[in-house]
């Protein structure tokens, strides 16, 4: 981190106003007992947020002990502590955080009671917005998270169970967390600047597609027969490429601003192991549904922009191949070489490798046949060309991923270094898709 990023970093720690030190937590109050009791408190915190930057768990361990058991600053202690986290969570939402980026993260570094305190902080934090000034995408994600406000008192969602000192150590290491959270690419408007009306967001997903996917991918992921698996995972796709087509054609007909819209964006956490392969598997997934799909490997998530019918089709299409290929993948049991050496990491690491690339491959077959369908059918009515849709659609999802992600880099997914892996995982995508035709000409059912 440069001088510059440390800095602002320090700035966004701050609490106080502008200029003020870090990790300052200012009160005021009436009566100099008071007041010392929140100096006290300010910099207690302030020392225990700095040596757990700096890994020093034997002071910041004195320090939590100080706060949690000392006489007459429970109050304090507890306002102070729940000020901060309701100013952090602003700040994520600010910094471009979203509330499953969030509670995702806290998962990924720290513990399940860091998980509930920070989703319940969600919760408190939102009460400030009416509901008709958060976009739905949000409301999505606040619901997800099971972001609700269960107590009376605010200090009852601190949790202290009967150990206090538990309690102030889980909330500064939350509240160190959402501190040193960097910015990220704004995908929808911070809660309280977006006044929804109904049907403002064009393009969306029609449920019952959606429904009917979700059905397909539910027999894929439970069927014991390979066959029917195949068709399954295959018919959900060509049932949502054609959906897309047909959107990108309304929207195409729909005069004004607001007809064809704009790409939009979702991240979708892509957790250990195997981080690489997994998101190469999201990517394919992405370019098969005209998306593109950019991997944050530090923060465990990968950003997808595309149109909102094609983003669902990437969501719900990574989570079941993404079920289906970890099944094929245990199946296949583990591997030793021959001094009876583990080659079981290697041989998954390249299985899944496998299996990415193959699920692109045949995704992109589904995808194509779908297209070619509506070709026909398009120039049939009236001659209309439905190929310049198409491309205007993909020209303005690369716009957007230049807009939002200027220094974009390529980074490879790492090297195949287990040939009985590789194969199969290729055996187990072929599997996992397979000829459509016949499924969609049933319903799709």
């Amino acid at each position: 981190m440069s001088g510059g990023e440390r800095e602002g970093a320090r700035r966004r720690w701050s609490l106080g106003p502008p200029g003020g030190a870090a990790w300052s937590f200012p009160w005021s109050s009436s009566g100099s007992a008071g007041q010392a009791a929140e100096e006290l408190v300010t910099g207690l915190l302030s020392t225990a947020l700095e040596a757990r930057h700096r890994h020093d768990e034997i002071e910041f361990r004195r320090c939590v002990k100080i706060l949690a058991q000392g006489q007459g600053l429970r109050e304090v202690v507890d306002r102070t502590l729940l000020d901060a986290l309701n100013r952090h969570v602003t700040l994520a939402w600010q910094g471009g955080w979203q509330p499953a980026d969030v509670v995702r993260l806290a998962g990924r570094r720290l513990e399940a009671r860091h998980v509930r305190l920070v989703t319940d902080a969600v919760a408190a934090e939102m009460r400030a917005y009416a509901a008709a000034t958060v976009d739905d995408r949000w409301l999505d994600q606040l619901d997800a998270v099971g972001a609700t406000v269960w107590w009376g008192r605010d200090e009852e969602y601190l949790r202290d169970d009967g150990d206090r000192t538990a309690m102030v150590a889980c909330a500064l290491r939350v509240i160190h967390l959402l501190a040193m959270l960097p910015p990220l690419e704004r995908l929808c408007p911070v809660p309280g600047t977006d006044r929804r009306t109904p049907g403002a967001r064009g393009g969306a997903v029609d449920e019952r597609t959606l429904a009917r996917v979700r059905a397909l991918l539910a027999k894929a992921e439970s069927t014991g027969f390979e066959a029917e698996a195949e068709t399954f995972t295959a018919a959900a796709q060509a049932l949502m490429a054609r959906h897309s087509i047909d959107a990108a054609l309304l929207a195409s007909r729909t005069p004004g601003p607001g007809g064809a819209g704009r790409p939009e964006g979702r991240r979708l956490g892509v957790d250990a192991p195997y981080e690489g392969p997994k998101a190469m598997l999201l990517d394919v997934i992405a370019s098969a549904n005209h998306c593109r799909s950019v991997w944050s490997r530090h923060f465990g998530f990968a950003t997808v922009l595309g149109f909102p019918p094609d983003l669902a089709a990437v969501e719900v299409l990574f989570t079941s191949l993404l079920v289906q290929a970890t099944t094929a993948m245990r199946l296949a049991g583990s591997r030793r070489d021959g001094l009876g050496r583990s080659r079981t990491r290697s041989f998954r690491q390249s299985f899944l490798a496998a299996y990415a690339q193959r699920i692109g491959e045949r995704l992109r077959e589904a995808t194509g046949e779908a297209v070619r369908e509506a070709m026909r059918e398009a120039a049939a009515d009236a001659g209309r060309d439905l190929l310049p849709v198409l491309a205007a659609r993909e020209q303005a999802v690369e716009a957007r991923v230049e807009e939002l992600f200027p220094t974009l880099t390529l980074v490879g997914a790492g090297a195949v270094s287990n040939r009985d892996g590789w194969i199969s995982g290729r055996a187990a995508a072929d599997r996992a898709v397979l000829d459509v035709r016949r499924k969609l000409a049933e319903g799709g059912g």
